[in-house]
């Protein structure tokens, strides 16, 4: 089905070579890949190795963009000088704090207007739906405060990154990174009936992950599959490779991208795009699309795929090991039923169904939905089922070819354009409930629950087809493989964009008003003052996790507490909420003794050290943190709480570290980590930390404190950029560009 050959490779003549086996020439190869000319296109350093990049557009939603144009306006910002496009599909539909989402809502239209900005009202598309029909498009590069920003299909190098990074291109910096390795993805052969884009991308997920093959890499499609893929079908994988942990993706185009891009009204962005002979990669990935069977990904990431066969056929042992997981992620002290009582005659039932977001709301995937539902029903069972269209003009177009009606009288329930599924915020399962969904994550918590009261339900990632044959049969897990008489999905589907949905939409790109005053709302909060970084730290560690990965979805949860992201005092509390509850107070515990500390030195908890040279800061310390979303808030809030910095083995993903350098945290690392044994409470002593990075010191010795006993520690800065070592040294990225 997958095979990932982790060696450089030559494309040469339509078939991989392996480096070992050739004299081409490695730095000649690299310029053929589709990457390396559209980085070469948007690159101003003039030096291919250490790229500066400037993006043609940007999009942000509704939980981040209000930081971002507040921490640009406390840096300079006069106007937006690139498409700005500011959408509202994350908080539309939470209730939380009142007035607060609508507040958010209002102040991004001022902003717009007063910066020249694209604004998107609320149920119009979740965000990547939008992109895709009006800006995607051959060469170019979009920036998105999302992780799930990737519009490869289209030809396009998507980024998704926290808001800082979307700051520096608001105020005309670049995009700043080392020249990352390109990973081929060499696509054949033909999907079979009832296998769908979710199922390629979850096989892709659990081939690649856990393995780090393409972290931070570039995955660039190739190959014949790709003819006899439709346009939703591709973007249904390219979504997904987020998951992956690469830095961004992109394909191959042809005639279907050509038609699609014309069907919208913009066949002027299409853009022929093929990796030239002799093109080189870092490693290749083959998917010999003709063997991929229907996925199941279970609780609780992505990478913990299966095959449904697999699946069925190893009920208890999988199901038990998602409850271990259970029990040790969330540490529940009131466990919910047991997993195995949805197991009935052999088979496992899920409670509820769901296809939504940028990954299963697109058209094709409802329209196969609607395909094996037609002229039958989900019943009146416990089992039902959602489905929330993308866009208003896929809403149309369903609704025009009578797709709405066949969904609708099946007894699934259809909802406007919403990201509320993948994140927690919408159709929230039962205490035990478990939910079968064709969305982009299934992390602990992504489906609503509160583990803190009792609670736990869970997701499972399925692609809409086997969720349909699933709704058929009550629920009961099955692959759409198993329907007879289902056709395949086809290479090119027509559809009909209609954009008269988006007359509702501000179009102010290149239109500023400086006239036009900020709307805020009384939870719109700026940011609190930071601190440059002091001579000496003395470190507490407020926070010890040791599970293999630190998900940003722990690190600050997502649902219902996202409604406070415009305040960022209010939101810290949630910081570490559901993984360490305690963290908040020590943190600010230990913000309290700096307080004390800048008012009377002496008076201070020191442990003999300098007051008058030495800070006091809080660290959180993992294993590898960041994997997930790109908010921001992740590495804020610790900020905001009095966190100086972060300790790890490694960083899951570039962007997490990017928004723990962008506000001020020391980004370190420490090779093997757990051998230390370090615990909430720990204190780390760093003498001269502010001269290591005025200096280009990757090591830094430290003295880690435990009770009695002084162990001397080694903290890694590596790859630090002079600019990423001056935004720490002022304090955070307002600071740095404020002066």
């Amino acid at each position: 089905m997958i095979t990932v050959k982790d060696e450089g490779m030559f494309l040469q003549n339509g078939k991989l070579v392996s480096a070992k086996e050739t004299a081409l020439s490695r730095e000649d190869g690299c310029k053929k890949t589709i990457a390396y000319r559209i980085f070469a296109k948007h690159n101003t350093s003039g030096d291919m190795r250490s790229l500066k990049l400037k993006f043609d557009a940007m999009a942000s939603h509704d939980i981040t963009y209000v930081g971002i144009i507040q921490t640009a306006r406390a840096s300079g910002l006069k106007e937006f000088p690139l498409p700005y496009v500011l959408t509202n599909c994350h908080n539309s539909l939470c209730a939380v704090g009142g007035t607060i989402n609508e507040d958010d809502h209002v102040f991004g239209l001022s902003a717009a207007k007063r910066y020249g900005g694209e604004f998107v009202p609320a149920h119009q598309a979740v965000i990547h739906s939008y992109m895709r029909e009006m800006y995607a498009g051959g060469g170019r590069m979009l920036l998105g405060s999302d992780s799930h920003t990737r519009y490869g299909a289209y030809g396009t190098l998507a980024v998704g990154e926290g808001g800082p990074e979307l700051v520096k291109q608001l105020l005309c910096k670049t995009y700043d990174i080392s020249y990352p390795r390109v990973v081929g993805v060499h696509l054949t052969g033909k999907p079979r009936a009832g296998v769908g884009p979710q199922d390629v991308a979850l096989a892709l997920i659990g081939a690649t992950f856990k393995q780090g093959t393409v972290k931070n890499s570039v995955m660039e499609f190739f190959g014949d599959g790709i003819a006899n893929l439709s346009m939703d079908y591709r973007n249904g994988i390219d979504v997904m490779t987020t998951e992956t942990s690469c830095l961004s993706s992109v394909w191959q185009t042809d005639e279907t991208v050509r038609r699609s891009l014309a069907a919208h009204g913009r066949e002027d962005a299409y853009l022929a795009l093929a990796p030239l002979d002799c093109a080189y990669y870092d490693a290749v990935v083959e998917i010999d699309l003709s063997r991929v069977e229907p996925m199941i990904a279970l609780p609780f990431h992505p990478s913990n795929a299966y095959t449904i066969r697999e699946f069925n056929e190893n009920l208890q042992d999988l199901l038990h090991s998602v409850e271990e997981d259970t029990a040790r992620t969330l540490k529940l002290k009131r466990p919910a039923a047991p997993l195995t009582e949805k197991i009935r005659n052999g088979k496992f039932y899920a409670d509820q169904g769901v296809i939504a977001g940028c990954s299963g709301g697109m058209y094709q995937n409802l329209v196969k939905a609607a395909e094996i539902l037609r002229g039958k029903t989900i019943g009146d069972g416990h089992f039902g089922l959602s489905c929330y269209p993308a866009s208003q003009p896929v809403m149309m177009e369903l609704m025009r070819t009578g797709i709405l009606e066949t969904l609708m009288l099946a007894g699934a329930s259809v909802r406007t354009a919403f990201c509320g599924p993948c994140f927690g915020a919408g159709d929230v399962p039962a205490n035990g409930g478990f939910s079968i969904r064709h969305t982009t994550r299934n992390f602990p918590n992504r489906e609503g629950s509160k583990p803190s009261d009792g609670q736990v339900s869970y997701v499972a990632l399925m692609d809409a087809r086997s969720i349909a044959a699933s709704a058929l049969m009550g629920g009961a897990i099955t692959p759409a493989t198993d329907l007879e008489e289902l056709t395949a999905d086809p290479a090119f589907l027509e559809y009909h964009f209609d954009p008269k949905p988006y007359e509702r939409v501000y179009h102010g790109v290149g239109k500023p008003d400086p006239s036009q005053p900020l709307v805020f709302g009384p939870n719109i909060a700026d940011w609190p003052a930071q601190i440059a970084l002091p001579e000496n730290l003395l470190i507490t560690v407020a926070s010890a996790i040791y599970d293999p990965v630190t998900t940003t979805d722990e690190l600050i949860p997502s649902g219902e507490t996202s409604s406070y992201r415009s305040n960022p005092l209010r939101l810290s509390e949630f910081a570490l909420s559901r993984k360490d509850p305690a963290y908040v107070g020590r943190a600010k515990a230990v913000a309290a003794e700096e307080q004390k500390r800048r008012q009377s030195p002496e008076s201070a908890d020191m442990m003999g050290y300098d007051p008058t040279t030495t800070g006091i800061g809080s660290a959180v310390m993992s294993i590898r943190p960041g994997d997930g979303s790109a908010r921001e808030q992740a590495a804020s809030c610790q900020r905001v709480l009095g966190g100086i910095a972060n300790l790890c083995e490694d960083y899951a993903t570039k962007r997490y570290r990017s928004n723990v350098i962008n506000w001020g945290m020391l980004p370190f690392t420490v090779e093997n980590i757990a051998q230390y044994n370090i615990q909430a409470g720990n204190r780390i002593y760093v003498e001269g930390i502010r001269a290591a990075l005025e200096g280009n010191a990757a090591e830094i010795p430290a003295v880690l404190i435990q009770d009695d006993k002084r162990t001397p520690l080694t903290l890694k800065l590596e790859n630090l950029s002079r600019e990423e070592r001056d935004i720490i040294l002022a304090g955070c990225l307002i600071n740095y560009y404020a002066k």
